[in-house]
């Protein structure tokens, strides 16, 4: 199965409800992202200039009830780690899972059940345009110990309660969906 047909499988099984379309928004993006998939053999890549999915993951630690977010190199935002799809991807899971260990250096990471968190459509600069993200929860293990990458700035745990001060709404609501699935 290719990554592609993975996607397609992942986004038709994804059925938002409760907290995940607390803003009405994720059944609308659901079918947006299927129908760019039909439309686009390349809909996963960073070469489809129409917009590509990506794949993220909030990293959090439940028993100290912090997240750990990214200073972004390029973007100068606190997020969540993620990125864009690779060739060695299997799956989008797998996709997730090699961004959030990649970017936060923490071994030993697990992908919260049930799969997608959220799904989240943003503008992004030229030459990539749209992304299409795919949001998942990662679970820290105990001790984890951070390293930053070299797509960060900085790296830095936050209570949940902090999020809203230093992170835009799309990392709020990846983190009240991810609250509710715990």
């Amino acid at each position: 199965m290719s990554l592609h047909e993975d996607a397609v499988l992942v986004l038709k099984g994804y059925a938002p409800e409760g907290p995940e379309d607390a803003h009405g928004d994720q059944a609308e993006l659901r079918q947006a992202y299927l129908d760019h998939l039909a439309r686009h053999d390349d809909g996963m890549w960073k070469a489809c200039g129409a917009g590509h999915v990506t794949a993220s993951a909030l990293v959090i630690d439940p028993e100290r009830g912090k997240v750990l977010l990214t200073l972004h190199r390029k973007l100068r935002m606190w997020l969540q780690m993620g990125g864009h799809c690779e060739e060695r991807d299997a799956t989008l899971e797998a996709a997730a899972l090699r961004e959030a260990t990649e970017e936060s250096g923490i071994a030993g990471l697990t992908l919260l059940s049930g799969g997608p968190v959220r799904l989240d459509r943003h503008p992004i600069p030229s030459p990539c345009n749209w992304h299409l993200d795919v949001q998942y929860a990662a679970l820290a293990p105990a001790g984890a110990a951070e390293r930053i990458s070299e797509e960060s700035l900085e790296l830095r745990w936050f209570g949940y309660e902090e999020v809203p001060d230093v992170a835009d709404a799309s990392v709020v609501r990846l983190l009240e969906a991810t609250r509710a699935r715990l």
